[in-house]
Order: C-alpha cells, then sequence, then structure tokens
C-alpha cells in the first residue's frame, strides 16, 4: 500500500484462503463463542444450521491475519510499507452464509472510496468492501472498513 494519494479507486487486493477444519472451529468456539453449534457436529445437527459451523467473529478473525500477512507481504518484498493510521470502524458486518467445518474462504478487500480529511490533512480516509467467498463461489461474509491512511507530505510527488 502506498501513499493515500496513489490509491485508485477499485483496486483489489487478494488476501488469501483459510480451510476451516473441525478442530480450528471448535478450538476457536471454545475460548471465543461457546455455542453449541459451533462446539459440536452432534449438538449443531439437533439446530438449523444442521452441521458444525464456524463462528462469524471466527471468519472475522481469518480476514484480520489474512489482512495483516498480505501487508508484511507487501513490506518484506521490498514494496512500499502500509501507511496505515488507525481505523475508526466497519459498517454492514454481514454473516450471508454459514461457513461449515471442511469450507476454504478465500478473503479479498476492494478500495470503494476516499475521502481527504480537513480536520486531519496529513490522512486521508479510505474505505474498503472486504468480502470472504466460499469455494462454490458464494460469498459468505463481508463489511465496509474505514482506515486513516497518510497522505504524501508537501512537496513530495
Amino acid at each position: 500500500m502506498n501513499w493515500f494519494e496513489d490509491m485508485q479507486i477499485g483496486e483489489r487486493r487478494e488476501l488469501g484462503s483459510f480451510t476451516f477444519t473441525a478442530e480450528d472451529i471448535i478450538r476457536f468456539a471454545r475460548a471465543y463463542d461457546p455455542q453449541r453449534f459451533h462446539l459440536s457436529d452432534e449438538e449443531a445437527r439437533k439446530t438449523h444450521f444442521g452441521r458444525l459451523c464456524a463462528s462469524g467473529w471466527h471468519t472475522a478473525s481469518v480476514w484480520m491475519k489474512l489482512m495483516v500477512a498480505s501487508l508484511d507481504l507487501d513490506h518484506a518484498g521490498g514494496g512500499p510499507n502500509a501507511r496505515l493510521g488507525p481505523s475508526p470502524g466497519f459498517t454492514g458486518l454481514k454473516w450471508i452464509k454459514p461457513v461449515f467445518a471442511g469450507d476454504t474462504i478465500t478473503y479479498s478487500s476492494t478500495l470503494v472510496e476516499k475521502t481527504e480529511v480537513r480536520s486531519r490533512p496529513q490522512w486521508g480516509l479510505a474505505l474498503h468492501r472486504n468480502e470472504g467467498v466460499n469455494q462454490d463461489g458464494v460469498l459468505v461474509f463481508s463489511f465496509t472498513g474505514k482506515v486513516f491512511v497518510a497522505r504524501k507530505p508537501a512537496g513530495e510527488t
């Protein structure tokens, strides 16, 4: 990721894929979301899900892990260091379809809007549509994230 001015609307970053194993789903659920359909296939069969499925928070956590890894990979490969500031939050978090044990989710992030910030002229605000699609091409997860991105210093081209 480069300076705010270098970012182009429509730029898409492929973050990578993750396969949710039963063991991963149960381990995450025990620690953070101990609902029965995340803890046991047998218990999940008694619910509307019908089988073991990942916590939505698990799918979101994997997105974050892959986003950070993608930025680190850019930097390690000699690419520009991400000039990211804080995030003022996100909107529209949706867990559209269940993620079942064995599903592989591929994540991406697309720049959809840029806004100059008058109150903080050294920063711009970038909005990204973030998605996760399963192995069948079905959208299962999405949200719009906001992050401050550093602006070029005065006089730099």
